[in-house]
């Protein structure tokens, strides 16, 4: 698994060259859903399956987002990152923990020079419902405590009032404030209705110099779909044509088991290849799914299923 600081950074296109992205979006909705379902009967052979297994618990991103976080808790998760399975050393770590900004330098401290990275939601997540000078400050704050990746939110206000020009300044602005940090933007696709709204969404992201698009802030019922999934995987194609540049995919919001996880891999291999089936280019921001994931890399490898109790709670 490589690093993924050895992964180049975006640079932001110019407004007319996103302009001319977003005049060719078309989305065939049915074409979506039949190509999904087409993948979904896809199965993989039981030698594949651990394979496939590690690769996801190697691009998980713990998280832990509520009020009552504490520093303890944001402990016990990061140790999990680090060890997923201490009884196995042949299960790789997280790829990252996310935290609020305010406990960024706690899960750092823990981290030390183990490879897992620290991710900090910032512009006020989940809603972003704030000026841009505030997102700033929110920003350089979880960067200066030391965070290694930044999870913003779009503002969804200015694209549903068809803004898309404010959307993408906001990104490059925070792009800029970001530096040498990845940047990783939720679409809040639940929220965004259509397809179509998905992959405007999606280019406009990366066209204003994100890192990686992210499916959802974990925080509404319907956060993410392997249809969503595919739409963006359609955008970083697209946009990998035209501009040279490959970005990330982060899938959160309801993903809760080894089989749908695979699915998503599945897609991803499909409709991007076998590059982007590492945690520099994609991630599962779904923390209950690695207990999940963890027991049926031990049923392969021991024919058991263990207790929930076996593994240390994140």
């Amino acid at each position: 698994m490589s690093n993924i600081n050895t992964k180049a950074l975006a640079s932001p296109l110019t407004w007319a060259s996103t302009i001319e992205l977003l005049e060719s979006v078309k989305v065939d909705e049915i074409g979506v859903k039949e190509r999904v379902a087409s993948l979904s009967t896809r199965s993989i052979k039981r030698e594949s399956k651990l394979q496939a297994l590690n690769y996801i618990v190697s691009m998980c991103d713990l998280t832990t987002l509520e009020g009552e976080d504490t520093e303890g808790k944001v402990l016990q998760m990061t140790a999990k990152a680090m060890r997923p399975d201490p009884t196995d050393k042949e299960v790789p770590s997280a790829a990252a923990v996310c935290v609020y900004p305010s406990l960024v330098s706690t899960a750092k401290e823990i981290i030390g020079t183990s490879n897992v990275k620290v991710a900090s939601v910032s512009s006020y997540f989940p809603s972003g419902q704030v000026p841009l000078e505030s997102k700033l400050l929110d920003t350089k704050f979880a960067i200066d405590e030391g965070a290694d990746e930044i999870d913003i939110v779009i503002n969804r206000k200015a694209f549903f009032e068809g803004d898309y020009r404010k959307v993408f300044d906001e990104i490059v602005a925070l792009k800029e404030a970001c530096g040498n940090i990845h940047l990783k933007t939720i679409l809040e696709v639940g929220e965004l209705r259509t397809y179509e709204n998905i992959k405007k969404a999606s280019l406009i992201a990366l066209a204003a110099g994100s890192d990686f698009i992210k499916t959802s802030t974990g925080k509404i019922s319907n956060g993410s779909s392997k249809e969503a999934c595919l739409v963006m995987a359609k955008a970083v194609y697209e946009f990998k044509e035209s501009s040279g540049f490959s970005a990330g995919i982060k899938v959160a919001g309801g993903i809760r088991n080894s089989k749908d996880a695979i699915r998503y891999l599945i897609i991803i291999k499909e409709e991007l290849g076998e590059d982007w089936l590492h945690a520099d280019y994609f991630r599962f921001g779904a923390s209950s799914l690695l207990d999940d994931v963890l027991k049926q890399i031990r049923k392969l490898k021991t024919n058991a299923y263990q207790s929930s109790y076996y593994f240390p709670r994140g």
